[in-house]
């Protein structure tokens, strides 16, 4: 998974997470890429600061932090129950394009990364010594354990989890 700074054509800079770079130029001129405040889909990366490895260690691999429900158990895919009141953004309903995205977001991440659970922290740091495989993960992991994480120099991201598009 690769990390965007992006830009829409009205100056919104929104993150966005891809694939790789190719990835990224498909779905951007396909118009897959939306500004999460306009909606726009003239989108272009935005520039951003290099990630550069601290000592000699691998550098940070971005795996996605879901919040999952508590007691899910580790190898199970993350199933959420719609919640009874709607989603907030700055006191109002979630803008339907938001959703949208965040499904999508959603669904190239279980697609192309794997679910470790509640185990997600020690697996991020097993990937960041080099004891496992690396590739993109997600799973439950405290706000504390995240925290610790990223003071470990292992780059973590926290991601809205919204119910699947298809139910």
């Amino acid at each position: 998974m690769i990390h965007y700074q992006v830009r829409c054509s009205e100056g919104h800079e929104f993150d966005g997470w891809f694939k790789d770079s190719q990835a990224f130029d498909r779905q951007a001129k396909r118009g897959l890429v939306e500004c999460p405040v306009c909606g726009g889909v003239e989108v272009r990366r935005a520039l951003m600061a290099p990630a550069l490895p601290r000592g000699h260690a691998a550098p940070p691999v971005p795996v996605p932090v879901p919040v999952a429900p508590e007691g899910q158990r580790e190898g199970q895919k993350i199933e959420q129950k719609p919640k009874e009141t709607p989603m907030a953004v700055a006191g109002k309903a979630m803008p339907d394009q938001m959703r949208a995205l965040l499904q999508r977001m959603r669904a190239e991440i279980e697609k192309n990364c794997d679910y470790v659970g509640p185990a997600f922290a020690e697996e991020a740091r097993r990937i960041h010594r080099g004891e496992s495989e690396r590739r993109g993960i997600y799973g439950e992991a405290s706000p504390e354990q995240a925290d610790a994480l990223s003071d470990e120099g292992i780059q973590v991201a926290r991601i809205p989890w919204v119910e699947r598009a298809d139910g």
